[in-house]
């Protein structure tokens, strides 16, 4: 099976000059909490979160008009649609990520897949256990 498979097609994507204000609202009002962050010609720059935001903006008092590029995860972990889904499930073990964006050939946005999109597909356990081990303490 392919991430194109499993993958939500067409997510929201914001611009990195946009205030993160408006991340949290379409982050509520689509009831989600994570957004590729793009430039204009749809090529993924990083994510905001709603933990970015809780974190990096609302912790260090920063103004809700703060842009996006400042608070922000730069990292991008990211697979091809045309990849096997067992490639998105080891990004995320490897990288302790609940999510990984699907870029399309050109590099450029495709789709998200989250770990209940892998879950649906069968046993996501090993991929849970891996992920959940970044809040684990030694």
């Amino acid at each position: 099976m392919r991430c194109s498979d499993i993958m939500k097609p067409n997510p929201i994507c914001l611009e990195p000059s946009e205030p993160a204000v408006q991340a949290a609202r379409r982050m509520r009002d689509e009831n989600i909490g994570f957004v590729p962050v793009c430039d204009a010609s749809g090529n993924v720059l990083g994510a905001v979160t709603d933990r970015d935001i809780a974190v990096r903006l609302v912790a260090n008092q920063l103004p809700v008009t703060t842009p996006i590029a400042d608070v922000m995860t730069n990292e991008i972990v990211a697979c091809k649609a045309s990849d096997d889904v067992d490639r998105a499930k080891q990004m995320m073990e490897k990288h302790h990520k609940s999510r990984v964006i699907v870029i399309d050939d050109q590099g450029r946005l495709a789709g998200v897949v989250s770990l209940s999109d892998i879950a649906r597909q069968g046993d996501a356990s090993g991929t849970l256990r891996e992920v959940a081990s970044r809040e684990a303490h030694p």
